[in-house]
């Protein structure tokens, strides 16, 4: 056996040898490992092209600072949509659910290098998890984006969306995660997300059709969730008014009495006459009903740790728009750091005390048992007398009045920031139908929602299923599986 050659009984994905001439420049292990090696040549073997080839200009964009919110940052009336990461998808579409908004100044100033516009290819190039998502502009869009994507001008709106389906491959992610740097922090540079090699003339009619049955099954589930107010609503005896917004039904009178708090603005009172308070059932204040109001405290980045080293802190963003935890993008404080109250129990109700106007009152329900979290100051936890007070029965009627804007109403304003303090939380009031009658509506709703969850996988399992078969066409029924996405 020669200097240069390994044993047979070496597991060779872990030691292997790269000849002097296989080097690219690069020194680091992971760009060599042979899975993926093999799987470049595959590639390369079948086309001279690179992403580059594509491009007519690219730019990233920044992000304004956040301590000076009024100067850069706006509304959705009046604002372009400032894009993220989170709001890039592997299904090739623009995910728009809680986006951000820059002026009209900023657009045309700061950030007019980075402007968004129709048929725009937008790749993700730095953070945790999957590399190089990518995604189009949608018909009619005007947007901006920060650091961490960059826009690129392709010929036409055809070729954005092939190469938004050749990137959103996972036998190409692994070939984008490979020219990645940086560690904790991976990022492609753009010389890396240039060379990635591309391959023309692939077939993806059947990604559209996946994705046609995607979106089909995903409106099912959305239909079925939003049925859940609807279900509500008639359970407890609820009808609201029909919405008539002309000048006569925006004008209300209300006795001076009636005025609390020595607040006077009218969008906090109009909340009384939206019609939730007329249940057949009696009505409690949420204080006397619960025990436990307690909210979390804040963490600066210099606070966070890593995730091996961490525990998760509950935060709006991991909260979605119908009340279900989602741990996408994650925060980790030490546990040292936390007191024996600081941590989340089985059964909490997780109240999202501040945040934009239209979002505040979104409200999860802890179920996790084997695993501690903790939580941050724009959480508020609730505690219920189990007794009188089913925990997910409130989590459902919070989510409805913040659906109904009840919160949007009451809430305090400040610095482009919203909130519903725990004095006024506990003043809120509660339709309480018997105990049986609570658990009853609760059973039904989480039928609905496990309904609704079985689509949403479905339609998951059909787009993957897809871009799997693409890949075995690509590769070649030799190809099996050479690498996984990163996440």
């Amino acid at each position: 056996m020669s200097q240069f050659e390994l044993s047979p009984h070496v597991d060779k994905n872990k030691i292997f040898i790269v000849r002097q001439s296989e080097l690219e420049g690069r020194l680091d292990v992971d760009f060599y490992r042979p899975k993926l090696m093999e799987l470049e040549k595959q590639i390369r073997a079948q086309s001279t092209k690179r992403l580059s080839d594509f491009i007519i200009r690219m730019a990233s964009g920044a992000t304004p600072s956040v301590t000076d919110e009024e100067k850069f940052y706006s509304d959705a009336k009046s604002g372009i949509p400032f894009l993220r990461v989170q709001n890039l998808s592997t299904s090739g579409q623009l995910n728009l659910d809680g986006v951000r908004y820059i002026n009209k100044e900023t657009h045309e100033g700061y950030l007019k290098r980075s402007q968004v516009s129709r048929s725009d290819l937008l790749v993700k190039i730095t953070g945790v998890g999957r590399m190089a998502i990518a995604s189009v502009a949608p018909k009619g869009f005007v947007g901006n984006t920060n650091q961490h994507m960059v826009v690129i001008k392709t010929i036409d709106a055809e070729q954005s969306e092939y190469l938004a389906n050749y990137l959103n491959l996972d036998i190409v992610e692994a070939l984008a995660s490979r020219r990645s740097t940086g560690g904790t922090r991976p990022a492609l540079d753009y010389p890396a997300l240039r060379s990635i090699p591309v391959i023309e003339g692939i077939d993806f009619s059947i990604l559209k059709q996946a994705e046609k049955i995607r979106q089909q099954k995903k409106q099912q589930a959305q239909e079925l969730l939003a049925g859940i107010d609807d279900y509500l609503l008639s359970e407890l005896g609820i009808i609201l008014p029909a919405q008539d917004n002309n000048l006569k039904n925006r004008i209300f009178k209300i006795q001076f009495k009636t005025v609390s708090d020595q607040r006077i603005d009218p969008i906090f009172y109009s909340a009384l006459s939206s019609g939730l308070f007329s249940s057949k059932y009696d009505y409690y204040k949420l204080g006397e009903v619960a025990h436990y109001f307690k909210s979390g405290f804040g963490v600066g980045r210099q606070d966070q740790v890593e995730e091996e080293h961490g525990v998760i802190q509950i935060r709006p963003t991991n909260i979605s728009s119908l009340g279900e935890l989602i741990f996408t993008k994650n925060v980790y404080v030490s546990p040292e750091s936390l007191a024996e109250n600081d941590f989340l129990n089985y059964g909490d109700v997780l109240f999202n005390n501040t945040n934009s106007q239209e979002l505040v009152g979104k409200t999860s329900y802890f179920y996790i048992s084997d695993k501690e979290l903790t939580y941050s100051n724009h959480i508020t936890v609730i505690k219920v007398n189990n007794e009188k007070l089913n925990a997910i029965y409130l989590q459902n009627v919070l989510n409805l009045y913040q659906r109904k804007k009840y919160f949007y109403s009451i809430c305090t304003n400040w610095n482009n920031q919203s909130g519903v303090g725990n004095e006024l939380l506990r003043s809120i009031k509660i339709p309480l139908p018997p105990l049986n009658k609570q658990e009853k509506i609760v059973e039904h709703i989480q039928t609905i929602r496990n309904k609704a969850q079985q689509l949403q996988t479905e339609a998951a399992q059909i787009l993957a299923d897809a871009k799997a078969e693409v890949e075995r066409m690509i590769l070649g029924d030799s190809g099996g599986e050479p690498c996984q996405p990163a996440g």
